[in-house]
């Protein structure tokens, strides 16, 4: 790197030996809700974000009180899988003691509960712990979540490849023992007893994402991702991978050095190579990756910056392999296939659609407590999908029509439930995500039902697309992968992108910027009136935007996103 002045960041981190901070005394302070300092950012890596609500946050000021300081708190579930007793565990906390009573499953699969006052941030960490859970390393500059193809369930692949997901994420873990310290009231280590070889000392110059996909179904979106394994099988069996390196959405409104990147082929490599070649591509982005501008400090810009063969190479270089030629893959879909499927072991899977993930019991639709009966009498797994939803996974025969009784009863089954519907997903937002400058989640039912409209308008209802809501651009709701995303602008106000394809291999691009949702739904209109009339057999609205010229596809971000389209 440059002799650029350093982020603010990397001198927390140096100084937090190995992430302890001083989050202990922290706790101790009743003075305030909030943690204070560098502890704000320290209990990152610990898997928390402090938030507050942001509905309340002006009405607390006029009575000279602080902001309601929370936590959002995400658990660490590689490949999304939990056990309903683990699931049980969770539901009984979000019930008792958050301000909001509800869990939501994020599209990195795992659960995030929002809310959670200081004085119960020890016990919940405690209770993880007794399930055989923990939140360490689910935020800040380390590898987070590693997720893996849970749809469909019923391949043969699919153990074999969540065996690696798990694999990868303990291999990328912190090796610091401040998360027992601190939260377990575990016995304290001397510094000098402890090192991480892989994040090293100051740990990533930002957060960094692993997925491991099992083609033809892209559900964990790869080009989301830093670093991606594509299976490859022979006969059944899973033989190696292909390696993606540099995928990432995250941009900044009107800072054209950021934008969206698709990830880039490495090669293949066999399954012996898989975590040397994990460490290595993490590690020479711990090296590599800038450190002073945080905005352009993920492994995308560093790809671009050296070159996807200079990385590549260093990463042969401490792997000490060398990449193989890319075996032949293909998507086809990302979505969830909602309803009943059956496993080549005989077992049945039921996907429950789960709106924006939320697990809450509203009217009509007790989302929560169906969930809680069906966690008391299921003898699988759940699985909780990248598209926010449920797999209620290795259902024995025997037991079928009870679940399935138990989730007509809850309204987890919902077949008035559109197509379209199902293909949206939107981001947390507000009231709690500090980021947000726009609604996503609690707007999305109203937009939706307006499409919905749209299409039956147009005589179109059997078909949909790729649609995605986030309150601002930092790409957690993954709008820029899709058919049609809005990007939160201001409240009310979006910016308004077409030209994805639905197996999650094309960027769209902008059409409308800072508009309210009455403009960018009339401009839609227009297009769906086109597709309606004007689509070829079978045509996707992203394939259909671009062919007919509505945008020009993004060929390569680093050049072209920004580019003015007449």
């Amino acid at each position: 790197m440059s002799n650029e002045k350093l982020s603010d960041n990397e001198r927390m981190k140096s100084e937090s030996h190995l992430l302890r901070g001083t989050i202990t005394e922290d706790l101790k302070d009743k003075t305030t809700g909030g943690f204070t300092n560098d502890n704000f950012q320290l209990i990152r890596f610990h898997g928390m974000y402090q938030q507050d609500d942001r509905d309340i946050r002006a009405e607390r000021s006029k009575e000279k009180l602080e902001p309601l300081h929370t936590v959002m708190l995400r658990i660490r579930l590689p490949g999304g899988i939990i056990t309903p007793e683990q699931w049980l565990g969770m539901d009984t906390f979000a019930s008792s003691h958050t301000q909001y009573g509800s869990m939501r499953v994020t599209n990195r699969q795992t659960l995030q509960l929002h809310g959670v006052l200081k004085h119960d941030i020890q016990p919940v960490h405690r209770l993880l712990h007794s399930l055989g859970l923990d939140s360490r390393a689910t935020a800040g500059d380390v590898n987070r979540n590693v997720l893996c193809t849970s749809n469909p369930v019923e391949s043969s692949l699919h153990e074999e490849a969540y065996e690696w997901a798990k694999k990868i994420s303990e291999h990328l873990l912190p090796r610091t023992h401040a998360y027992a310290e601190v939260w377990l009231g575990k016995q304290k280590l001397d510094l000098q007893q402890e090192s991480e070889p892989i994040l090293g000392s100051s740990y990533l110059p930002r957060k960094f994402k692993i997925a491991v996909v099992i083609p033809p179904q892209n559900d964990v979106d790869v080009h989301a991702n830093d670093l991606s394994f594509v299976a490859i099988e022979e006969a059944g069996r899973l033989v190696g991978f292909n390696v993606l390196v540099g995928g990432g959405l995250a941009m900044t409104h009107g800072d054209q050095s950021t934008y969206p990147r698709l990830a880039s082929d490495f090669g293949f490599i066999t399954l012996e190579e898989t975590l040397d070649v994990a460490a290595a591509v993490v590690s020479v982005q711990r090296d590599w990756g800038n450190r002073s501008n945080r905005r352009n400090a993920r492994t995308k810009y560093t790809v671009d910056r050296v070159g996807v063969d200079t990385y590549r190479s260093e990463v042969q270089k401490r792997a000490k392999m060398t990449f193989a030629p890319v075996r032949p893959y293909h998507f086809t879909a990302r979505g969830d296939r909602i309803g009943w499927t059956k496993g080549v072991d005989g077992k049945h899977h039921l996907t429950l659609y789960i709106p924006s993930g939320r697990i809450l019991d509203v009217p009509h639709y007790p989302v929560k407590t169906g969930m809680a009966k069906i966690a008391e009498v299921h003898q699988g797994d759940f699985r909780l999908t990248p598209n926010q939803n449920v797999i209620i996974a290795g259902v024995a025969e025997q037991d079928k029509s009870m679940i399935d009784n138990l989730a007509h009863q809850y309204h987890l089954i919902n077949d008035a439930m559109t197509s379209q519907r199902k293909s949206s997903m939107a981001c947390v937002s507000f009231p709690t995500c500090p980021l947000a400058m726009a609604e996503a989640e609690r707007v999305l039912p109203d937009i939706s039902a307006y499409v919905d409209k749209l299409l039956a308008k147009h005589g179109i209802s059997d078909r949909s697309f790729v649609f995605r809501v986030t309150g601002c651009p930092n790409g957690c709701g993954r709008a820029m992968l899709a058919e049609v995303g809005l990007v939160g602008r201001a409240i009310g106000r979006y910016d308004f992108y077409i030209g994805g394809n639905v197996e999650g291999t094309r960027i769209p691009r902008l059409v409308t910027s800072n508009q309210s949702t009455e403009v960018i739904m009339n401009e839609l209109d227009g297009y769906l009136a086109r597709w309606a009339v004007e689509a070829e057999s079978h045509e996707s609205f992203g394939d259909f935007s671009v062919r007919v010229g509505i945008v020009k596809p993004v060929l390569n971000a680093t050049i072209d996103f920004y580019n003015v389209v007449d």
